[in-house]
This record gives C-alpha cells, sequence and structure tokens, in this order.
C-alpha cells in the first residue's frame, strides 16, 4: 500500500494511490477536475516530472467515490466547485437527485430479477418445446 502523508507523487504514483490508470489521470486533468502541476527543475533524478501531493489524491479519491455512487464527470465538477463555494444545499440537492435515480435503478433491478427468476422457475419445470428463458428474450 502506498503511503501518501506529504508525499510527492509521479503521475504513475498518484495513479497507483487512486487505483485508476495514468490516462485516466490525464483525462480527469483535460476534463478539469484535476489540476496539472507544474513540472519541477530538470535538474536531479525526477528531472521535469510532475510531483502530485496528498491533495490530489484525496481528490482523486473522491472522484472516484463519487463515479461510483453513479454521478457523471460533470456533477463531479460541479460537486467539487460546491465544496470550494461550501454550497451545501446544492451538493445535497445533487445527492438528493441521484439517490432518486438509485432508487429507480434499483426497483428496475429488482423487476428484471424477480422476471428472469419466473422464467427460470418456468424453464425448470418446462420439459419440452421452447424455453421460456429463450422465447422471453426473443421478444415473441
Amino acid at each position: 500500500m502506498i503511503r501518501c502523508q506529504d508525499m510527492a507523487f509521479t503521475i504513475a504514483k498518484l495513479a497507483d494511490a487512486g487505483g485508476v490508470g495514468v490516462e485516466t489521470i490525464r483525462f480527469y486533468q483535460r476534463r478539469g477536475l484535476l489540476d496539472v502541476p507544474k513540472r519541477n527543475s530538470g535538474d536531479g533524478p525526477t528531472g521535469g516530472a510532475r510531483r502530485y501531493g496528498q491533495d490530489d489524491v484525496r481528490q482523486l479519491r473522491f472522484i472516484r467515490s463519487a463515479k461510483t455512487a453513479g454521478f457523471t464527470l460533470d456533477e463531479i465538477a460541479e460537486l467539487l466547485r460546491l465544496d470550494a463555494a461550501n454550497d451545501r444545499a446544492r451538493a445535497r440537492d445533487l445527492a438528493s437527485a441521484r439517490i432518486l435515480a438509485l432508487d429507480a435503478k434499483i426497483a428496475e433491478l429488482q423487476a428484471a430479477r424477480a422476471s428472469l427468476s419466473r422464467l427460470s422457475k418456468a424453464c425448470a419445470r418446462q420439459q419440452g418445446g421452447p424455453c421460456p428463458i429463450l422465447d422471453a428474450f426473443a421478444g415473441d
């Protein structure tokens, strides 16, 4: 496990710490979700490499967690701006909307599960003829 205390990360180490690939970091930078640090001077073993800090790790982990919760990248960008502006009311509104969307998706998945369960039981009971599962997916 990478320890993040007061370390200067290369982009590869930042990617490892955040559980993403280097190209994901670059993509987030192009989208304005992560800052692009200035290059260090060209001297020494890391000559000219960009260095990332603990705040970058936190922000990357925030982005990943928000994506896992189902927020879009545009919504994540807004959440980051809201955090900087301390606009908790709007952040709550976004979270409430996300909860409603998740509830709708859960209901949809539960209905799909129930339907598939019924089809599976029908398939198990039926010895001959077309499979009810295949018939249902064929749309006949």
